[in-house]
């Protein structure tokens, strides 16, 4: 339970956005953001639509890659500039409106009162609306390759709501530059023995963000491609 709120002051507070052809909803989305008074950085990530300027318009801070590499590179990209711009706290957010702005700064204000280095949210021990079954099977198999390939067990290890400190999100490290790096990150904090806590966060599935995510398909040929890459070393 938070003990005290907005003790961090929101102007200290970086949101990361990477988006892809968000056009129709990245305006939406950095409004109720910024309505907080947080900074907001969107990446824009070679989107062909108007993502740039309808977040530009918005309020947001905007960076663009010039192709498309993918939700990794972008958010290290978005993670890196938040930092060069003195945020003491980093959260990471999706950009298609399922996360809910309300739990930013409580999340914040939980991993500061907690010394952790980064707080990862959870769906499972937060709430998941409208859930297919589908996303769940997916999930829960993350989950098991999580465990499996770094020992850390956590309830939710594929969720986009994080929150970095600066020191962490200053030494993180992405290489995989599409869907995998969910899992690069938390081999991240494994290898470094960096201190993380899990926070309940809500997630909104909407037939535009299922539309949008990842493929039930293409996320089990990751996992199964980094299980093996592991295996093999």
């Amino acid at each position: 339970m938070i003990e005290q709120m907005n003790t961090v002051p929101p102007k200290d507070i970086w949101v990361v956005i990477a988006a892809w052809n968000e056009g129709s909803v990245i305006a939406g989305v950095v409004s109720l953001v910024t309505a907080k008074s947080l900074n907001v950085v969107v990446v824009d990530d070679g989107s062909p639509d108007d993502t740039a300027e309808q977040a530009e318009m918005a309020g947001a801070h905007v960076l663009r890659h010039p192709i498309n590499l993918g939700q990794g590179a972008a958010l290290k990209t978005g993670i890196d500039y938040a930092v060069s711009q003195g945020a003491e706290y980093v959260v990471t957010f999706d950009a298609d409106g399922q996360h809910s702005e309300d739990e930013i700064i409580p999340v914040v204000e939980t991993l500061r009162l907690s010394q952790a280095d980064v707080a990862l949210g959870s769906r499972f021990i937060g709430q998941a609306i409208s859930i297919p079954w589908t996303r769940v099977v997916t999930l829960k198999a993350a989950i098991w390759f999580t465990y499996f390939t770094t020992g850390l067990k956590l309830s939710d290890a594929h969720n986009g709501f994080r929150a970095l400190t600066k020191d962490f999100a200053s030494k993180l490290e992405i290489h995989q530059n599409r869907m995998a790096h969910a899992s690069e990150i938390v081999a991240f904090i494994a290898k470094n023995k960096s201190r993380y806590i899990e926070v309940p966060v809500t997630i909104k599935y909407t037939e535009y963000s299922l539309r949008k995510g990842q493929k039930l398909s293409n996320s089990i040929r990751i996992l199964f491609e980094l299980a093996l890459r592991k295996l093999v070393r």
